[in-house]
């Protein structure tokens, strides 16, 4: 049986709930730029706040998110398109937080294996969140895009990362939510992807993930008897 040396973790929808960040952003938003709204609006503006989010997510560019949904919806107090950018900067990051079940399984499995992150974004945001939800403490590596110069799927921050830990392929899993970015771009190296779907997403792409996992208990389960 393979012993596997080394697990590598995407960040967000993996190790973070952004979909729960951005209803926080979203309340963040509502309180400082809107009065008076009833709730069945709220949850009117959520859906299509969530709807311009996912339009641009993997930009770092935000500043056409507020701007259509100011457009749309238009508040008492609008934040200039100047400001938005820097707004979300400052704020998104803090949006985030870290279940501490996941932690515990994180700091579980960094007794007997190396731990990283690999995760597209912006170094300054990727950080933020990372600092804010104590993650910096807990991986022995982690490798931000914007810094490193090449974006998952590129095989060259998989095969960064693999240098950096001293680790071969064939000792290293990893685990995300994308199935092109993540499964496909690990795959491409040799190393063994799980996909991370907690929704129970149908996978509806051609690509075939080494394992799926639905909760990071799943994750204990499946390394049960495979690590060190």
């Amino acid at each position: 049986m393979v012993s596997y040396k080394a697990i590598v973790f995407d960040l967000d929808d993996t190790l973070l709930d952004r979909d729960n960040a951005v209803d926080r952003m979203f309340l963040m938003i509502l309180e400082k730029c809107y009065e008076g709204v009833n709730d069945s609006t709220k949850n009117i503006m959520l859906q299509k706040f969530k709807e311009y989010d996912k339009r641009v997510y993997g930009y770092s560019d935000k500043t056409t998110v507020l701007d259509t949904f100011f457009d749309e919806f238009p508040p008492k107090h609008r934040l200039p398109s100047n400001d938005i950018q820097d707004f979300w900067n400052r704020n998104f990051p803090n949006c985030f937080s870290i279940d501490l079940q996941t932690l515990n399984i994180i700091n579980t499995l960094k007794t007997h294996v190396k731990v990283a992150i690999i995760t597209n974004g912006t170094t300054h945001r990727q950080k933020a969140k990372i600092i804010k939800t104590n993650l910096n403490s807990c991986f022995d590596i982690i490798l931000i895009s914007e810094e490193v110069g090449f974006s998952k799927p590129d095989r060259r921050i998989f095969e960064l990362v693999l240098n950096k830990l001293n680790v071969q392929p064939e000792e290293t899993l990893f685990v995300g939510d994308d199935l092109t970015k993540d499964i496909n771009g690990c795959q491409n190296v040799n190393i063994k992807g799980i996909w991370f779907n907690p929704h129970m997403t149908k996978n509806d792409t051609t690509i075939l993930p080494f394992a799926e996992i639905h909760s990071f208990d799943g994750l204990l389960d499946f390394l049960h008897n495979r690590i060190n």
